[in-house]
């Protein structure tokens, strides 16, 4: 089967053993991204593998010997799945593959704010740290995490993930509903555990029932000290409410690893200099080499199922 890989450049820099994909199709082009390319390099593709790049009905169209997209990331929204399911394409994804880079991340960001280490980090070469100006090390309150509560937002392997290491600093645990779903009886409604909780990390899926999850609304809700974690997708938050917030100190801070869109705009609002403990960093949550790694070796797994007639990983 002839297959390419629209940008293989998103997921390696060529750190990564490409064998197992090599070995799962007769023929593989691996091509850097971009956009114009896509209608010529997938017309005649059996099997299409990205990560990122967008694939239209139009592009599904285009592409009559098209049998399989494999998507080398968990989240399908990039791809119209009506259009391939009509067109009798599959799709499968990844999934698991890259928990535990997102979790160190995900912690990553809510030590450095609770720490405040860049802040602290700043203070000990600026010379202050030298100058033995008094009560340096209160500039900046730090907290202990024990005995405080961790909202999750998606009960997914990423969730839990997270949810794990707040257990092993003391913290409890406390999950959100699925909004439109009945009610669970070990979990709470999003209003409350935004209420309640002292770190919310988001880790649900961008459909049309979480566009928009957190906006000004919801950030009015929490704790004036609390901290947003988003390493889902980015327009899960309201980005303009989430810059007001930290600015006039209604928010603890945030860690944001995604934006609505990527490569985001200069307009961006979370790309202002001038935000109050925000921590923004450019999609790397689950970019560890290992994870990387693994993602390769799942979709080749995935591939060589659907050659023998299964379904692992189908989401179509």
């Amino acid at each position: 089967m002839k297959a390419v890989f629209l940008d293989y450049d998103t997921v390696s820099n060529g750190d990564l053993d490409v064998s197992s994909l090599t070995a799962a199709v007769d023929d593989l082009v691996l091509c850097e991204s971009d956009d114009a390319k896509t209608a010529e390099r997938i017309r005649d593709a059996e099997i299409v593998l990205l990560n990122g790049l967008e694939l239209s009905r139009e592009s599904l169209r285009g592409a009559p010997r098209l049998k399989l997209v494999a998507l080398a990331a968990t989240g399908t929204d990039n791809v119209d799945l009506a259009a391939a399911r009509e067109l009798g394409i599959a799709v499968c994804n990844v999934r698991g593959y890259c928990t535990s880079s997102v979790v160190q991340h995900v912690w990553g960001l809510i030590l450095s704010l609770t720490q405040h280490v860049a802040d602290y980090a700043r203070l000990a070469t600026d010379g202050s740290w030298s100058k033995h100006e008094p009560l340096i090390e209160m500039r900046h309150p730090i907290r202990e995490l024990d005995g405080r509560v961790f909202g999750v937002v998606g009960w997914g392997e990423l969730g839990r993930g997270a949810a794990r290491i707040a257990e092993a600093f003391g913290m409890r645990v406390v999950i959100a509903n699925r909004r439109g779903e009945s009610a669970m009886p070990d979990r709470v409604e999003l209003e409350r555990l935004l209420a309640i909780s002292d770190i919310v990390s988001l880790h649900c899926p961008l459909n049309d029932s979480t566009r928009g999850l957190i906006g000004a609304r919801e950030l009015a809700l929490m704790k004036p000290d609390a901290l947003l974690i988003n390493t889902a997708r980015g327009a899960l938050v309201d980005g303009h409410a989430l810059s007001i917030a930290l600015r006039a100190g209604r928010l603890g801070g945030a860690g944001i690893d995604v934006l609505p869109q990527e490569p985001p705009p200069d307009d961006d609002p979370l790309l202002e200099p001038d935000i109050p403990n925000l921590i923004l960093t450019p999609h790397v949550a689950w970019a560890a080499r290992e994870a990387r790694q693994r993602c390769l070796d799942e979709m080749a797994a995935n591939i060589t199922d659907f050659a023998g007639g299964g379904h692992r990983s189908r989401v179509v």
